[in-house]
C-alpha cells in the first residue's frame, strides 16, 4: 500500500468514526461531510474533494456566529472594539491552537511528507471547514450551539482576550519608532508549494533581518516574522506607540 493510500484508508475504519464522535460529541449524520472537511488538498486536489470551500463556509458560519457572541456579551460597546475582538477570537493562531487541542490533528488528512505545511495553520483552516460540514449536516442553530460549547466557552477566553495584543507588527513598530529604528518587512523568497504560493518574509530593523516568517499569503507571514521579532527582542509586553 502506498502513501497516499494508506492515508486514505484512515479514514475508513471504525477509529475515525470514534475519534470524530469524541471531537464533536454527536453522532454525525452525513460522514462524508466530516471526511471532506478534514482532507486538506495535499492530498486531494479536487474542488469536492479537499476541505476548501468548507473552510470558505465555515470562515463565515464562525464569524457570524462570534459577531452574534460578542454583540449579546457587550452590549455597550462601540463597533470598534467588537470588530478588534472578533479578529483576537478567530485569527489564524488562535484557531490553529484551538484545533491543535481539540484533536483535529490525529484525524486531519494532509501530506506529512511537505514540509512548508509544518510552518501553515492548516488545522485551523480544518476547524474552520469543520463547522462548514457542522452547520450542513445539522443546521445552523444546532452549529451556533456547538460552536459555544465546543469553541468559543472551552478555548476563547474573552477576558483575557480583552487585554491580549496580537497585532504584533503594530507593536514591532512602536518599538521601532520609539528607540528610533527602521523597521522594513523584505521578501525573502516566493515559491509555489501544491499550486499555492508560499511567502518567506524577514523583519528587517536597520538593514539587518532579525526574523523571518513563512505562509500562504504575505500578510500572515509578515505577522509570523514580527511575532518571532517581538519575542527575540524581548517587548512582547511593551506597550506599542
Amino acid at each position: 500500500m502506498d502513501f497516499f493510500s494508506n492515508i486514505f484508508s484512515s479514514h475508513e475504519g471504525s477509529s475515525f468514526k470514534k475519534e470524530l464522535k469524541n471531537i464533536l460529541g454527536f453522532k454525525p449524520n452525513n460522514i462524508s461531510l466530516y471526511k471532506t472537511a478534514l482532507t486538506h488538498r495535499s492530498v486531494r486536489e479536487g474542488a469536492d474533494e479537499n476541505n476548501e470551500r468548507l473552510e470558505y463556509l465555515g470562515d463565515a458560519v464562525l464569524s457570524a456566529l462570534v459577531a452574534d457572541y460578542l454583540f449579546k456579551r457587550y452590549p455597550y460597546r462601540e463597533e470598534g472594539f467588537l470588530t478588534e475582538m472578533r479578529s483576537k477570537m478567530v485569527n489564524r493562531q488562535q484557531l490553529n491552537d484551538i484545533a491543535v487541542r481539540m484533536g483535529l490533528k490525529k484525524v486531519t488528512l494532509f501530506n506529512k511528507m511537505d514540509s512548508s505545511l509544518k510552518v501553515s495553520q492548516i488545522f485551523g483552516n480544518t476547524l474552520e471547514a469543520l463547522v462548514g460540514a457542522i452547520y450542513l449536516d445539522v443546521g445552523y442553530k444546532k452549529t451556533a450551539k456547538w460552536t459555544l460549547d465546543h469553541i468559543i466557552l472551552p478555548h476563547m477566553f474573552v477576558d483575557d482576550l480583552e487585554i491580549l495584543e496580537i497585532n504584533h507588527k503594530n507593536k514591532l513598530y512602536g518599538w521601532a519608532n520609539k528607540n528610533g529604528k527602521v523597521l522594513e518587512f523584505e521578501t525573502l523568497s516566493e515559491k509555489f508549494e501544491n499550486g499555492r504560493r508560499l511567502f518567506t518574509i524577514a523583519a528587517v530593523v536597520d538593514g539587518q533581518s532579525i526574523a523571518e516568517g513563512k505562509a500562504f499569503n504575505k500578510k500572515d507571514a509578515s505577522q509570523i516574522a514580527a511575532q518571532v521579532a517581538v519575542e527575540k527582542l524581548g517587548i512582547i509586553n511593551a506597550d506599542p506607540l
